[in-house]
């Protein structure tokens, strides 16, 4: 067409003529190897004439080899599905509620399973719809309208491809020209975008779908380290894109990737074979392959005998065809595939088996299909590749159910052909309401249109239950079967038995025990680098390899953080069982019902007891001489520091709180403190008198019973100063002890380390110290002052006690029940050796012997012996001479012996005073008031 001025759809026209005449050359320059051959598909269709057409595009020729396009007949994805878009192009026909007085015709391509040979095919449908331009819109040189010199039928839409890679070419041509696109199995995820592919629609769901069906299958038998094989190109590495990403948020690794070339070649395969063996562990291979890679990688798995090393999982690209599996049934054995969910169309089956060469004629690549399938030549028609030595066909041939099975996706064939009928229907019912044949409306059919008011709003159920419909990016529902190849147990054979499904995102599967893996094996193989980590345990990943770690268990009282962090629970907290948080240690202290404590509180109460049974005997008998001679003022003082140590018992044996702390740390030092305060000034006394007596007859000063109190309350209030310091300086108060650096037992404890405690009770062991030295100093003087003698053996029990109580107390401080016991047992044994020591001898005659508690018998029988020992003075009644006290009372002794002038004081009421001289040979002894100066000598 010369001197044609252009407006409207000038760039359409400009696109069209660029494309048609620069395909081959764009092919060529795409894939160098690939030369065209056009002997099998070239220029080659198959037509059903008709009212409005119906494109088609089906993988009719597997993918040719080196510079061959197209390869052998692909007898079930090519030829069944395009035998089932005819088949529902002739049910459609015959039905008078859809496109009524409107035929449907069909004009289908063969793809050869490739997708720069599709684009090349699909030009035809763009040429096509070239037709449909107004001739008005141009004009020629001479000012006349430009008319069509041919006017071939316009395509309503295409229905296909079958590849995604094939489909993603197709539509980018087509939506240049707003022809509508329905695929029947292409799933990649790219073809949801509606950006890129705006015409695009599908009757199968996207494989992020399929993705994570498939890492539900993983998950659910606990694979943790798989590794992956894909095909080169949108479907499988798209696909594989998906899994991963999914793969990863379900804590899943991946050891191996491999990519399968598009013109892959046996050391190809074998490479990706050697690659995956490298990680043996994971035995399990998830595969987004077409079907001709799932072959090819099988039959490399075969020629390198690991038919059962792996356990394959794989897409639909597999699904349940024989293609892949055939002579690789052992290297195939225990595969889990995924397949799109359908359902067989029983009325296909008898159409497809009806079909012969005679009565088959639109179909130009159905006689390939027969020559292939019974291995035979068509007499005179025939355009098989096979060798001459092939018999020709009988013409008895029959496709029967031992070369023929439906072909999964037949379904989605015959529901894509129906969603766009049905929506051509709408549109015919909203353009021609009479609906008797194609109105002036219809002639020409927007695609826009179509497309996007019609075709994504169809929904409607097929003739076999299954929900038809589109979501927004024009894609189908998701449903999946199950597959696992295994050999039938009855007849031997190797065939796909449904295990499951997967709708909705639910993955529901039949039990582990009907299924077969790898080598015909029933037990189900691990996939998993390292084994998981028990409870308590947490990962060491290993460095450059992710998915393989170490366990390790965390410390007893850590708890998970996550699966690679152990995080200390802190002090008093342990972790609960499963580890994932931790809980408050119950605090122990000393229980009422221990052993521990009933044993040391039985002391202190058989203790009390006697100390109140003697302040009371005392009290009785306080003006008898024994009570009297014992000085009553130090005795009770010493009785009440025994009371108060038995009575720290049950301080020390309490729940350890603010006041009872501060209550032990008060009176346990206070408690002693009275009693060797006491005991101490008792000694003192005696020690002054008798040795100060030997130098100087002068009276000692401070042995009057007050001024022992005096003395007694000075040494009691230093320590209560020292205790009220440390309480000041140190205030009281609780604390949590971990015995042993053990975590998981928590003691309450008051605050104060067990070697301030015993730094505290120093001016108590300085008093036992110094009582000590005294008793030692005064172990020699007369009989009749033998307490002293009771005091000295008090201190040595006492400083035994205690040397045994220290070692004891430190060696036992990771056991605070025998710690605290022991200090218990310590004190009250200190208070009791007081008691017994010192008071047992005057209970004894108090109560069993009451006659000798009288004054005389306080008196020293023999006097002159206990003078001598005491060195006080040499009485030699012979020739010395005594000086009397005025106010004493003596006589003077017959034979020169002296005796007692009165029976009416007490030997330890000794007082020697120089008087008048008397004769020679008189000695005289003073009688004082007992009350007033006494020693006890009992």
């Amino acid at each position: 067409m010369r001197g044609v001025r252009f407006s409207g759809h000038l760039y359409q026209v400009f696109l069209c003529t660029f494309i048609w005449n620069t395909n081959y050359s764009f092919a060529t320059f795409s894939v160098p190897s690939l030369k065209r051959n056009s002997s099998l598909s070239a220029n080659i269709a198959a037509k059903e004439p008709g009212n409005i057409i119906l494109g088609g595009l089906f993988p009719v020729h597997e993918k040719g080899q080196g510079d061959i396009h197209c390869g052998k007949i692909n007898t079930n994805r090519g030829i069944q599905r395009l035998e089932a878009m005819l088949f529902t192009i002739d049910e459609i026909n015959r039905r008078s509620d859809i496109l009524p007085d409107v035929k449907l015709g069909a004009n289908i391509l063969d793809t050869c399973s490739r997708d720069t040979y599709a684009l090349e095919q699909s030009l035809e449908y763009v040429r096509a719809s070239m037709s449909t331009l107004d001739a008005s819109e141009f004009k020629c040189e001479d000012g006349s309208t430009a008319t069509s010199s041919t006017a071939p039928k316009a395509i309503a839409g295409v229905i296909g491809g079958s590849y995604s890679s094939v489909s993603i070419q197709v539509a980018n041509l087509l939506r240049l020209f707003k022809i509508p696109q329905i695929s029947y199995a292409s799933t990649s995820a790219a073809l949801s975008d509606k950006i890129r592919f705006d015409f695009f629609a599908r009757t199968v769901p996207p494989d992020t779908l399929q993705a994570k069906a498939m890492v539900d299958i993983v998950v659910h038998f606990n694979w943790t380290y798989i590794s992956t094989v894909s095909s080169e190109g949108d479907y499988g590495q798209n696909g594989m894109d998906s899994f991963i990403r999914e793969a990863r948020g379900r804590n899943i690794c991946y050891a191996v990737n491999e990519k399968i070339p598009a013109s892959s070649t046996d050391a190809d395969l074998d490479e990706v074979i050697k690659n995956l063996l490298l990680k043996s562990s994971a035995r399990a291979v998830v595969m987004f392959t077409r079907g001709e890679d799932a072959r090819a990688l099988l039959s490399a798995a075969t020629r390198n005998n690991v038919t059962d090393k792996f356990v394959w999982i794989a897409s639909d690209g597999w699904g349940k065809q024989d293609m892949p599996v055939r002579d690789n049934e052992l290297a195939a054995e225990g595969a889990l595939t995924i397949e799109l969910q359908s359902t067989p169309i029983p009325a296909f089956d008898t159409y497809f088996m009806g079909r012969t060469p005679r009565n088959n004629i639109r179909n130009p690549w159905f006689n390939s299909y027969w020559e292939h399938v019974f291995k035979c030549k068509l007499n005179g028609i025939s355009n098989t590749t096979l060798h001459e030595t092939i018999p020709f066909c009988t013409g008895d041939e029959k496709i029967s159910k031992r070369v023929y099975k439906q072909e999964s996706k037949v379904q989605f064939v015959y529901d894509a052909v129906y969603a766009i009928s049905k929506a051509l229907d709408s549109m015919y019912t909203d353009l021609c309401p009479k609906r008797d044949g194609l109105c002036s409306a219809m002639k020409t059919i927007s695609g826009d249109e179509l497309y996007r008011r019609y075709i994504l709003n169809v929904s409607f159920t097929d003739g076999f239950g299954g929900l038809v419909q589109f979501d927004k990016n024009g894609d189908g529902l998701g449903r999946y079967n199950i597959m696992n190849y295994q050999r039938n147990r009855r007849t031997g054979k190797y065939e796909y038995h449904v295990i499951g499904k997967w709708a909705t995102g639910v993955l529901t599967l039949e039990p582990k025990g009907h299924l077969v893996w790898a080598g015909g094996r029933y037990e189900m193989p691990t996939s998993q680098c390292s084994k998981p980590c028990n409870w308590g345990e947490i990962k060491h990943v290993q460095q450059g390899d992710n998915c393989c770690w170490l366990c390790t268990k965390c410390q007893p009282w850590e708890f998970l953080k996550d699966e690679f962090t152990c995080v200390d629970c802190g002090p008093g907290l342990w972790p609960h069982e499963n580890k994932m948080a931790c809980f408050m240690l119950p605090e122990q202290y000393m229980q009422w019902g221990s052993i521990y404590a009933i044993v040391p509180m039985a002391l202190s109460c058989i203790g009390m007891l006697v100390t109140i049974v003697t302040m009371l005997t005392f009290v009785r008998h306080n003006e008898t001489p024994v009570v009297k001679a014992s000085g009553r003022e130090l005795s009770f003082m010493l009785l009440s520091g025994c009371l108060i140590c038995y009575l720290m018992s049950f301080i020390l044996l309490a729940k350890p709180t603010l006041i009872t702390c501060a209550l032990q740390r008060f009176g346990v030092g206070f408690g002693f403190s009275v009693i060797y305060a006491s005991l101490l000034t008792k000694t003192n006394r005696i020690s002054r008198i008798f040795y100060s007596a030997s130098r100087s007859a002068k009276r000692p000063a401070f042995i009057s019973p007050k001024s022992q109190m005096v003395i007694s309350s000075i040494l009691i209030s230093i320590q209560v100063v020292c205790t009220g310091v440390w309480l000041v300086l140190e205030p009281p108060g609780t604390r949590k002890y971990f015995p042993n650096g053990r975590r998981d037992e928590v003691i309450l404890k008051c605050n104060i380390q067990d070697l301030s405690f015993l730094i505290s009770l120093i001016y108590n062991m300085l008093l036992i110290l110094i009582c000590t030295v005294y008793a030692v100093k005064t172990r020699r003087i007369p009989e009749n002052f033998n307490e002293s003698k009771f005091i000295g053996f008090t201190m040595y029990t006492t400083c035994i006690i205690w040397l045994a109580f220290v070692p004891i107390y430190f060696g036992t401080l990771n056991s605070f029940e025998i710690q605290i016991t022991t200090l218990c047992i310590s004190i009250s044994l200190s208070a009791s050796v007081a008691l017994l020591c010192l008071f047992a001898p005057k209970m004894y005659i108090i109560v069993f012997q009451p006659e000798k508690n009288v004054r005389k018998l306080t008196m020293n029988h023999n006097h002159s012996t206990n003078y001598s020992s005491a060195s006080y003075v040499k009485a030699n009644c012979g020739g010395s001479l005594t000086k009397p006290n005025n106010n004493s009372n003596h006589k003077q002794i017959e034979g020169g012996n002296c005796i007692p002038a009165s029976p009416d004081h007490e030997v330890n009421n000794i007082q020697l005073n120089y008087t008048s001289p008397l004769k020679a040979g008189a000695c005289t002894e003073t009688d004082t008031d007992p009350e007033k100066d006494s020693l006890t000598s009992l």
